[in-house]
């Protein structure tokens, strides 16, 4: 009799599964997601060496007009599981003191493909509304750099407290103790001054807007993280299909789309000790004009909580969610409501499973990350947000 051979593991083709129309997307999304696609098989990505990052500033900051340049101090930063990281000091002739600046550059893939251009674009527009590392220059596609990047200011701060936190990844169940009150009412604010911004009097050439009246804000969302996940596909989960499914079947209708930063939580601001005041709002690289209550269904996960003494879940950290809410609909002048915060629940669950179960595994496996053992032990948390998903929808 012969035997079965195992045979080994192959990643899984588009064409082995029926997809839905998904060309309902925001153009400049698509630009990356097709890029993604384009670049993956010029890998493995190899980090940059210091060398390698101060020739490649000193020949950006030539052609961008300044002369007499000195790089200097170069520092990998670490943390972070999409872009890799460098702090320098630029010495020039306008500038013989230096600045101390940062270079966030694209590996050929990341637990999320976004844009340089996006990102600096928006970061330095709301420069002027609340405390953000200040963009210095950006280079949307990598024409100078030779990857796509963003330079921003240093800023200091911390991102959780230096003593009695929970020592473990920065707005992930950390604890904040007498901090508390003062840096909630700052993040109410940062949340209420993103939502009320007006996007449509901003001079915004990498973004495009979603049709107020109808559900294009949903679609766009659904298609941009299905397309990433069916391009990443290393093996089919039935849970996330139906949750496609799912998001499809129930989007919302968004009467009028806002600026939604798409990753607001504790560890995405910066602040001082011992006064707790707040010196930068971090990762604006999912930024996108959208429904706001993706912003409040993001921060009101689980993940990025923690629990009171008193057995009460914190938002983020800071406040029981009837209180969120309240303080967060007196300081916006926006009403949440339950239906598209529940369908936005199920989306972020959803987009947490693409990212650790798809777009992390499969930048992992190629060797296309400068941070393969951090992907592969994102690939492990994927279980629980299908778990999150399943629960989501039967409460639904």
């Amino acid at each position: 009799m012969k035997e079965d051979i195992a045979m080994p593991m192959t990643l899984a083709s588009r064409e082995d599964v029926d997809v839905w129309d998904r060309s309902e997307m925001e153009p400049r999304i698509r630009h990356i997601l097709e890029r993604t696609v384009r670049l993956r098989d010029t890998g493995p990505y190899r980090p940059k060496s210091d060398a390698e990052v101060m020739a490649m500033l000193t020949g950006f900051f030539a052609a961008k007009g300044l002369e007499e340049i000195a790089i200097s101090d170069v520092e990998r930063m670490s943390g972070g599981a999409s872009k890799e990281q460098f702090a320098f000091t630029l010495n020039h002739r306008e500038d013989p003191q230096g600045e101390r600046l940062v270079l966030r550059m694209d590996p050929l893939e990341a637990i999320a493909q976004t844009c340089r251009g996006r990102e600096g674009e928006i970061q330095a527009i709301m420069g002027n509304h609340m405390p953000v590392a200040p963009v210095r220059w950006f280079d949307a596609d990598g024409d100078l750099l030779g990857q796509p990047a963003v330079i921003l200011g240093f800023v200091r701060g911390v991102t959780q407290p230096s003593e009695g936190g929970s020592g473990g990844v920065s707005g992930m169940g950390g604890r904040l103790g007498s901090l508390i009150d003062r840096l909630a009412p700052q993040y109410i604010d940062a949340l209420a001054t993103t939502h009320r911004f007006d996007w449509s009097r901003a001079r915004l050439r990498f973004f495009d807007a979603p049709r107020g009246g109808g559900n294009q804000a949903a679609i766009w969302q659904v298609n941009w993280w299905s397309q990433v996940w069916w391009d990443c596909l290393v093996e089919p989960v039935p849970v996330v299909a139906l949750a496609e499914r799912w998001l499809r079947e129930n989007a919302p209708v968004c009467d009028r789309p806002m600026l939604v930063h798409g990753d607001l939580r504790m560890g995405n601001f910066m602040f001082e000790e011992p006064s707790g005041k707040f010196t930068a709002v971090l990762d604006w690289e999912l930024a996108h004009i959208g429904d706001f209550h993706e912003d409040i269904a993001w921060t009101m996960q689980k993940l990025f909580g923690a629990w009171g003494d008193d057995g009460v879940f914190l938002v983020s950290g800071l406040l029981p969610r009837d209180d969120f809410v309240t303080q967060y609909e007196a300081a916006s002048g926006n009403r949440i409501d339950p239906v598209r915060l529940h369908y936005y629940e199920v989306l972020n669950a959803y987009k947490c499973a693409v990212m650790d179960l798809g777009q992390a595994m499969r930048a992992s496996i190629a060797s296309n990350n400068h941070q393969e053992v951090v992907l592969t032990w994102l690939g492990s948390a994927g279980a629980v947000f299908l778990s999150h998903i399943v629960q989501l929808i039967r409460k639904g």
